[in-house]
């Protein structure tokens, strides 16, 4: 498995080879701390809408500062790399802040695309990606799949330990 984590500058530089080239770069970014059927769906969907997806990952510092104390479940280097063997992402990058609209900054990516759980007025970054000429996009998601729900029936139904059977 390749693994596709680029630091920052490296991303840069790789977006910028990718352009070069005549490729149209979507990015987008979130926590993806357990990954399910829902992240799938949006990143193929994402990946759909040009040549490139570039993914900004939030790291583990930033996901606790947004989701709290307790998260995220995976680390950022074990969620980089269930990123990186789907097929649909081409290439993932950290970020420490709570949002990824410096690092969208540096990309200025052709397409920047959300959950349409997103109004795009409250993405982070659409306005400098609007503003080099890109678009903004959002695309659906499947109902009911979320990394909190999973926590929840997690809890729900192992919270007592001695209900786990082995592995």
């Amino acid at each position: 498995m390749k693994n596709k984590l680029l630091g920052r500058h490296e991303a840069v530089e790789q977006v910028r080879n990718w352009k070069t080239a005549g490729k149209r770069i979507v990015f987008s970014n979130g926590c993806f701390d357990i990954l399910h059927a829902g992240h799938v769906q949006y990143l193929d969907a994402a990946r759909n809408l040009g040549e490139v997806l570039i993914i900004g990952l939030n790291s583990d510092s930033s996901v606790r500062s947004i989701k709290g104390p307790l998260r995220p479940v995976c680390g950022e280097r074990d969620r980089a790399a269930v990123l990186s063997a789907l097929e649909a992402v081409d290439a993932v990058t950290l970020f420490d802040e709570d949002t990824p609209e410096t690092l969208i900054g540096m990309l200025l990516p052709d397409i920047l695309v959300k959950g349409a759980d997103w109004p795009v007025e409250r993405i982070a970054g659409a306005a400098a990606v609007l503003e080099n000429g890109g678009s903004v996009l959002t695309v659906s998601l499947l109902e009911e799949r979320s990394t909190t729900g999973i926590i929840e029936t997690i809890l729900q139904r192992y919270g007592d330990r001695t209900k786990l059977g082995k592995d």
